[in-house]
């Protein structure tokens, strides 16, 4: 009864609009203090401030803000010029910039949407102006934009992590091989239907094109920005949290100084920005601790660990289900609050077959990501629509090809472990 309870209370006021985190809060306060028999509102603060009170979760707030600091300071169309002086000159070769780029972006950025933003603000009009169909290039960019959830830093890696109990230096390695699968396969289904996706080129004039800055040479200053963060961790000089404020230190290093596209006033605005998204982020955070230990007390871990087991006890038959309904929570809920909720309920039933839980955060992160570009919540495909000007509509039957290449590399994750434990099990 108070499971759903808290469910139905939790979907009521999603759908009246109420703001996610409040969402959770409010389910959560409402079964503790009138069904759950234990009326103690003190429980649910007590909660939030236990599950705030997390020293990894400061890397959470540090990455926003080092996002938008390289998203103002030029960073972004930087690495689009670099990625372009290595495949730019291919059949194809502007579509595997696009991916090219998101996947250096996102190990910067750790954010899906703020990908999407920065690199098709940039790209979107330069597939244009080449030749390339503007509802193809919106697509493809939606696509990669997910890659910045997976590819570390990944701010959901780092809520897994804090909520399974889970070395974050080992996720973030986890995550890289996973994430150049997935880019790796966008970039052969861009290739497989570019013929169908291109036209004329309209006009192209070389000293307004972003392909142009610096010949990419000058990207090098963002491109060594992964390569400071991981070999920072695995060698030892910080931990994962420490390098967020490192990631924040250097990029404002390279956007006021060699750069120059920020200037002290605009600071303001960046950390105004960054600070919003990152509240808005924590509130969920804290709401959803509160949330997991109620149903942890309601014991529905063990009951749904029951009911699978019911069903099948094979690892495949187990797997696929909880996949699909991974696939089907990532449609309506966003990765950091649905990691928060699920990750307690579905580990101990992962486990159960055999499942380890660094293996399971790399399949939760990428089953969640490809919400990003499905409807009807699909953020990265809003996103793209807003940048190019082009119906969600018309964008969500151009994505399609690429959302099967994302169920395949989903399947290989899955049922090949060691894409993801390989790396994390060369640094022990």
């Amino acid at each position: 009864m108070s499971t759903l309870v808290l469910f139905g209370v939790f979907f009521i006021a999603i759908i009246l609009g109420t703001p996610l985190g409040v969402s959770i809060g409010l389910a959560t306060l409402v079964v503790m203090e009138f069904v759950a028999g234990t009326p103690k509102s003190t429980l649910l603060i007590k909660n939030a401030i236990v599950g705030a009170d997390n020293f990894p979760l400061v890397a959470v707030p540090m990455f926003i803000l080092a996002g938008e600091i390289m998203l103002a300071g030029g960073l972004s169309k930087r690495i689009v010029a670099a990625a372009n002086s290595l495949v730019g000159n291919v059949r194809a070769g502007l579509a595997y910039v696009n991916v090219l780029s998101s996947m250096f972006f996102a190990a910067i950025s750790g954010s899906s949407p703020a990908t999407v933003a920065a690199i098709g603000s940039n790209m979107i009009p330069e597939m244009e102006k080449r030749g390339y169909r503007r509802d193809f290039s919106a697509a493809l960019t939606a696509a990669s934009g997910m890659l910045g959830v997976m590819i570390p830093p990944s701010i959901p890696l780092i809520i897994y992590g804090v909520t399974a109990n889970v070395s974050l230096g080992s996720l973030f390695l986890a995550g890289i091989l996973p994430g150049i699968l997935f880019g790796l396969s966008y970039m052969v289904v861009a290739r497989l239907i570019v013929h169908k996706n291109y036209q004329a080129p309209t006009r192209l004039q070389q000293d307004d094109s972003i392909m142009e800055v610096g010949d990419g040479k000058s990207g090098i200053w963002a491109l060594i920005v992964p390569v400071i963060i991981l070999g920072g961790i695995y060698g030892g000089v910080f931990t994962p949290t420490e390098a967020a404020g490192v990631a924040v230190i250097y990029a404002l290093f390279v956007s006021i100084f060699i750069y120059k596209e920020i200037k002290l006033q605009d600071l303001t605005g960046i950390f105004v920005k960054s600070g919003m998204v990152s509240a808005t982020v924590m509130i969920m955070v804290v709401m959803a601790f509160a949330f997991g230990r109620l149903l942890t007390i309601q014991q529905v871990p063990v009951q749904l660990a029951d009911w699978i087991a019911g069903i099948s006890n094979s690892m495949v038959v187990i797997m696929m289900l909880v996949n699909l309904l991974l696939l089907v929570v990532g449609m309506f809920m966003e990765p950091v609050a649905a990691i928060i909720i699920l990750a307690p309920i579905l580990l101990p039933v992962v486990e159960a077959v055999g499942i380890d839980p660094l293996h399971f955060g790399i399949i939760m992160t990428c089953n969640l990501a490809i919400g990003f570009c499905t409807p009807p919540v699909g953020i990265n495909l809003f996103v793209a629509s807003t940048i190019s000007e082009v119906k969600v509509e018309a964008i969500i039957k151009k994505v399609i090809p690429f959302l099967f290449a994302m169920l395949v590399s989903m399947a290989l994750i899955t049922y090949v472990p060691t894409i993801s434990t390989f790396l994390p099990s060369l640094a022990q």
